[in-house]
């Protein structure tokens, strides 16, 4: 089967955008999800208006994966289509794929990446650049992930069809929330210095030598998480001994 071409790759990631425009406690993202195929159905079901209505119907019944991924949905659906898969296949595998989707999304955009990008751009903020600085790079940088995922999603649903489930199990991106953890954690922890020092009673201390150093760990704690481990235990454990021993000294 030939790819998308880009006018419509283009026309389905746009509609995408609007996925949730239309979400409700009884279709969830279904009415939505339908939106988005239109314009292939439109092309699949040329001259056949009866076999392109019925084609949305079925498209619009209950559906909730994660908004960016869904075009992994919309592009194996559609490529089902295509196919002539029977409408209980389709059924069958739209049911199935709103779990991985969900669980996956969620974990890495709502648990992970979102909160990553607050923390970094609080960190921008507590460097001394102006807040609306630090707005436009949470915005750039979180929305690369997003806008990202839906194009992913729109090549590899296409490609391998109702396959596309075992894409996903054996993708990078199934292991990606794992390895932002320690990236997360060591950002939240290094956001604490900074506020300190703003509104303590030391405001001529600088917060860059932290910021500078938490940024290093977060890129380690990504490409090398053992080493950041290390690092980080060790110093944890090396300032509480410091403490220790200095107030051991001072009492």
């Amino acid at each position: 089967m030939a790819p998308l071409n880009w006018r419509m790759r283009l026309q389905l990631a746009l509609r995408s955008l609007s996925i949730q425009g239309s979400w409700n406690y009884r279709t969830m993202q279904g009415a939505g999800l339908g939106f988005v195929l239109i314009p292939i159905l439109r092309r699949l079901y040329a001259g056949k208006p009866e076999a392109l209505d019925a084609a949305v119907g079925r498209h619009v019944g209950f559906f909730n994966g994660n908004p960016y991924l869904a075009t992994v949905a919309v592009a194996a659906l559609a490529r089902m289509e295509s196919d002539g898969v029977t409408i209980e296949q389709i059924e069958k595998f739209k049911s199935a794929l709103v779990s991985p989707l969900g669980s996956l999304g969620d974990r890495l955009v709502w648990a992970r990446w979102r909160p990553l990008c607050a923390f970094l751009a609080l960190l921008v903020f507590l460097a001394g650049a102006p807040w609306w600085v630090a707005s436009a790079s949470f915005l750039v940088l979180y929305n690369t992930v997003p806008l990202g995922l839906r194009v992913w999603g729109l090549r590899i649903g296409w490609r391998d069809g109702k396959e596309v489930g075992r894409t996903l199990m054996a993708s990078r991106l199934r292991r990606l929330p794992d390895r932002l953890t320690i990236p997360l954690a060591i950002a939240g922890g290094a956001v604490v210095p900074p506020l300190v020092l703003a509104f303590g009673d030391t405001p001529s201390a600088s917060p860059i030598p932290v910021i500078g150093i938490a940024l290093v760990l977060a890129a380690l704690g990504y490409f090398r998480p053992v080493a950041a481990r290390r690092i980080v235990t060790t110093g944890l454990v090396a300032a509480a001994a410091l403490l220790v021993g200095l107030e051991m000294t001072l009492w």
